[in-house]
């Protein structure tokens, strides 16, 4: 069960976004991209985005890395999207960090005929915990709630519905505490995660650019809301979509997607139909009208781009959209797309503390003219209405480096020595992915960012 003052409801359940959004008042990650080298094949199973490979490589080794896909776990295939946390807690106890990730397994083909689960590394959510931020456990068990027995998942595809979005594969966007703040939890404290799921439901791969012939599942990504009080365990929060998404795409062959356009607004200017809806990113508001805004991910309809969007709500439940607010190009580090960002106010450090104002930086996934993800830098002085790029923040490694085919999903921490620690995703030329850290020691958000050191303890160790 997850508990909150005055109410209590069981995981399994659906919750009402009203309910829910009145009690808490006061409150890898790459593009689809095939392995070089090596043939896969995917299918779909109550345990999340399965792919099967000829062999099973062994984990990434680097001096940044601390965190790698584990071969005989739910996350033995792909792994990314890492979100940390470091908190405070009101007992005085030693520090702790937390990290969410997601990642996809390895598993039998499709039967014949049968379209393949596009192939992300999303498929389940797991949780890894820290006291350094550097050298990560896995939690081994997961949620032990019906429904959710792999070891280690904490969030997995959904079995209780079967015409809900997220049947085949959840990936992670962002977890939030805003009933505690970021970084002291409290008794009683509710986690808030918002994420991105897709389902059996079969498109044509030529919607997204690809082939005129051939189907893909879980490409039409919507995006949902979980709460949890430990942050383990996870229920979901029904939408007002019939999907249960609180955010899907804007589809004129989709009379539902009407409920995401605010009706009593003026209509945004730059809302164009949209392919999918994945990677949210939320940032909050705080004051006597506390407000929120989602960033995700999407491709338009139309042309094809990658771009990154904005959505708007007053309770963290309910969303509207707001239009596209980051584009591909002009220049070539991002010219082929943009997506899967992480948005941060910013701050200065003054007398051990980290003080924060209205400006807003956005690290996001940039892919250039080489097909290849780096990490990019724009800054918003309006709320995140608008952005001005600042090119490449931090760059994919060099031959023969374990991220050298690109890195991506960043997330970034500022710690309590003045520093900046990113954590993001990065990929290898034979396709494994890994999570890497990199550090940040001057005031300019656009670097330099240096890889560092995480003393990882080998696979067997950890």
């Amino acid at each position: 069960r997850v508990y909150h003052p005055g109410i209590y409801f069981e995981t399994k359940m659906k919750f009402s976004a009203l309910v829910i959004g009145s009690a808490l008042s006061a409150a890898s990650a790459f593009s689809p991209q095939t392995l070089p080298r090596r043939t896969f094949a995917v299918r779909a199973s109550s345990h999340g985005h399965h792919v099967t490979m000829s062999t099973v490589l062994p984990p990434l080794v680097g001096k940044n890395v601390v965190l790698t896909h584990d071969p005989s776990g739910f996350d033995s295939l792909k792994i990314g999207g890492a979100r940390v946390h470091c908190y405070a807690r009101e007992s005085g106890a030693e520090s702790e960090y937390l990290m969410w990730y997601h990642a996809s397994t390895s598993s039998d083909p499709p039967a014949d005929g049968e379209a393949p689960i596009a192939p992300l590394s999303s498929g389940s959510i797991g949780i890894a915990r820290s006291r350094n931020g550097l050298a990560w456990q896995r939690d081994a068990v997961g949620a032990t709630t019906e429904g959710n027995e792999t070891p280690g998942v904490c969030l997995g595809p959904n079995v209780d519905a079967w015409w809900e979005f997220d049947t085949a594969h959840v990936g992670l966007g962002q977890v939030m505490t805003p009933m505690s703040g970021t970084t002291v939890i409290s008794e009683g404290g509710v986690y808030i995660m918002y994420y991105f799921g897709g389902s059996f439901e079969e498109t044509d791969l030529s919607a997204y650019g690809g082939p005129e012939s051939g189907g893909v599942k879980g490409m039409k990504m919507r995006i949902g809301v979980a709460v949890s009080q430990d942050g383990l365990s996870w229920g979901r929060v029904e939408g007002d979509d019939p999907t249960g998404a609180c955010m899907g795409p804007y589809d004129l062959d989709d009379d539902n997607s009407n409920s995401f356009i605010d009706m009593n607004a003026p209509k945004p200017k730059d809302i164009e139909e949209e392919l999918y809806t994945a990677w949210p990113e939320v940032i909050t508001s705080e004051g006597a009208n506390t407000s929120y805004t989602m960033f995700y991910s999407t491709m338009t309809k139309k042309k094809k781009e990658k771009c990154i969007a904005l959505g708007k709500s007053k309770n963290g439940f309910k969303w509207y959209k707001g239009g596209v607010i980051l584009r591909p190009g002009p220049d070539e580090f991002d010219i082929n797309g943009v997506a899967r960002c992480h948005v941060i106010k910013d701050a200065v450090f003054e007398n051990g503390l980290w003080k924060e104002n209205e400006k807003m930086s956005m690290f996001y996934e940039g892919i250039g003219s080489d097909n290849r993800h780096k990490v990019c830098l724009a800054t918003s002085d309006d709320e995140g209405l608008t952005w001005t790029k600042q090119g490449i923040a931090f760059d994919f490694g060099v031959d023969g480096e374990w991220d050298s085919s690109g890195v991506g999903s960043p997330h970034v921490l500022r710690l309590a020595d003045g520093t900046i620690r990113m954590y993001y995703t990065g990929q290898s030329s034979d396709g494994r992915t890994a999570i890497g850290v990199a550090r940040l020691s001057g005031p300019n958000l656009g670097g330099p960012w240096e890889r560092e050191d995480s003393k990882m303890p080998t696979f067997a160790e950890s």
